[in-house]
């Protein structure tokens, strides 16, 4: 089973680039939002579980939130690996993630941090725009929809969430950014971990990602 992780703060490029290598390497894109949105939908005993903290304005704990990946990797079409994004996004995540993948035979094989400047992701996020039904994301300057202000995956309304104001997105920019880093550390320091330029054209920035997919991460220009 290949475990690819991507990594990046929100604005960086993920959701855009996630089902894109998916398409190219022929492996779901697992994002820990999307698995708790169905899991609460479909009832499911972990969704459940999570429900309770979600509904509590609580985080769901790391214990839930891998169980949750757990049985994601667990299906059919999952079995030669998935690309995870938004999971992990702390040391300890990163942590809980090894171990309950060695249990299952497994490793994390690339992590791939798509890095692009503070100042930039303000910009980018400011000009963000969200899918009402799905969380698609699109933006008015580098991804925007073909027909403004509708989803081009299911025709849905955009809109745009409060919090993507400039000074809020500085301040969870901050925090989210420095708890990245450890992420980042923690993958690098078992020399998996390659970082390219998010400042990039989309088509750019998808070339230099299957680059660092494919090989050996240890002689692929790791960060």
């Amino acid at each position: 089973m290949r475990v690819v992780v991507l990594l990046g703060a929100p604005g960086a490029g993920k959701g855009t680039q996630a089902p894109i290598l998916a398409e190219r390497l022929h492996l779901p894109h697992v994002a820990t939002g999307d698995l708790f949105r169905a899991a609460v939908r479909d009832g499911s005993p972990v969704g459940i579980e999570a429900r309770r903290y979600m509904e509590r304005g609580q985080l769901v704990p790391d214990s839930i939130t891998v169980k949750m990946l757990l049985e994601r990797l667990a299906q059919p079409d999952a079995a030669d690996g998935v690309i995870l994004d938004g999971f992990p996004r702390n040391r300890a995540q990163a942590v809980s993630l090894d171990e309950a993948l060695t249990e299952r035979g497994a490793i994390v094989d690339r992590a791939i941090s798509i890095d692009v400047p503070p100042e930039e992701l303000v910009e980018r996020m400011s000009g963000r725009w969200v899918c009402r039904e799905s969380g698609h994301v699109y933006n008015e300057r580098t991804n925007p929809p073909r027909e403004a202000g509708r989803c081009d995956l299911d025709g849905t309304a955009l809109v745009q969430r409060e919090d993507d104001k400039a000074e809020t997105i500085r301040a969870r920019l901050a925090l989210t950014l420095a708890s990245l880093a450890e992420v980042s550390q923690h993958y690098a320091s078992r020399a998996i971990l390659h970082s390219v330029d998010g400042r990039q054209s989309i088509e750019a920035v998808t070339a230099d990602l299957v680059e660092a997919l494919s090989g050996d991460p240890r002689s692929a220009g790791i960060a």
